[in-house]
């Protein structure tokens, strides 16, 4: 599949559900209205979906949410889906979590072919992490850390880089990762969906950081890719690697290879754009998938360039109106 400007579309990050356990203030509001469970596919939809776009060159698939473990008999379609690994036709079947459940399902996510998770985890301070999810308690998440890792399983942490809130750990986090052999990404605050909090005062530029870093750690330029948007350095003092998902001090949109597919069969063919195509109309209107293949050649023909996030003290609303766990992180 490819664009209008010659990038080849090969990742699809699927939400299978915008329900989470947690309520990262920079996330979700507190008081949250999910969709009714009734609007959501049917595990067996969103694998005849995924199924689609890897019978159309794509090659890497990522499951998120919300948190995607927190869906009921979510394990099912991880194992149908496991059947594209062995075939040869996937190269890669991941997730993003934030933890809460891996030490449940870390075995059954290994028997199923998955390899790789990512685990969001924005401090170690069980006070502050109880502030930042609301609801969380940061022993199960590192529990489930553990747990990953003894399944085998490579484990990644994602941090949401917040000004005055986590800065001051970010040096610790990344120590405390490489220690563990974790690759470590910070992350820049996304203006997306209505929160309680106001994101100007959260923003924190990455370009910042990275200074900030470099006067006590050298870090060197490194060509790694796990094909999505960061950027990894090598930090010489800890020999692990750390990466910078920076959509707002530079955009990654030029290199962009992802869809995302919504739990409601919605696509958004840029995070940061209202435009989508609705896949649930022509899943459901025929056991064929030509009509499903033609929707979404249609809508890969319309994604754009890139996006249009910014952070503005002028501008109080956020740059799109739907919150991160309905598009998928």
């Amino acid at each position: 599949m490819l664009d209008p400007f010659g990038r080849q579309i090969t990742y699809l990050r699927v939400s299978v559900t915008d329900r989470c356990d947690f309520r990262c203030t920079y996330c979700m509001a507190e008081d949250m209205t999910f969709l009714p469970k009734a609007d959501l596919l049917t595990l067996e939809e969103l694998e005849r979906l995924c199924s689609a776009f890897v019978a159309k060159g794509v090659r890497k698939l990522r499951l998120t949410g919300g948190e995607p473990l927190v869906r009921r008999n979510m394990m099912s379609l991880v194992n149908s889906l496991g059947r594209h690994l062995r075939s040869g036709a996937l190269d890669e079947l991941t997730l993003t979590t934030n933890g809460s459940q891996l030490s449940r399902f870390a075995g059954d996510l290994r028997a199923a072919g998955v390899r790789r998770v990512n685990v969001s985890l924005d401090t170690l301070d069980p006070a502050k992490f109880r502030d930042i999810t609301r609801w969380g308690k940061i022993e199960t998440v590192l529990e489930g850390i553990d747990a990953a890792m003894a399944a085998g399983l490579k484990v990644k942490i994602n941090s949401v880089a917040l000004r005055g809130i986590n800065e001051d750990e970010i040096e610790t986090l990344m120590i405390w990762a490489h220690g563990k052999g974790m690759d470590f990404t910070l992350i820049e605050t996304m203006p997306m969906g209505e929160v309680d909090a106001d994101r100007t005062d959260q923003y924190l530029p990455l370009s910042l950081v990275r200074t900030r870093l470099a006067q006590n750690f050298t870090l060197e330029d490194s060509d790694y890719r796990t094909g999505g948007p960061a950027r990894y350095v090598r930090v010489a003092e800890t020999g692990g690697r750390l990466g910078f998902i920076t959509p707002l001090t530079h955009n990654f949109c030029e290199s962009c290879n992802r869809v995302r597919l919504t739990c409601t069969g919605t696509l958004y063919m840029c995070l940061g754009q209202d435009d989508a195509a609705d896949l649930r109309k022509p899943l459901r209107a025929n056991a064929d998938d030509a009509l499903l293949h033609s929707a979404i050649d249609e809508a890969i023909s319309r994604k754009p360039k890139g996006h249009d996030f910014v952070i503005d003290r002028r501008r109080h609303a956020p740059a799109v109106a739907r919150h991160m766990s309905v598009t998928g992180g």
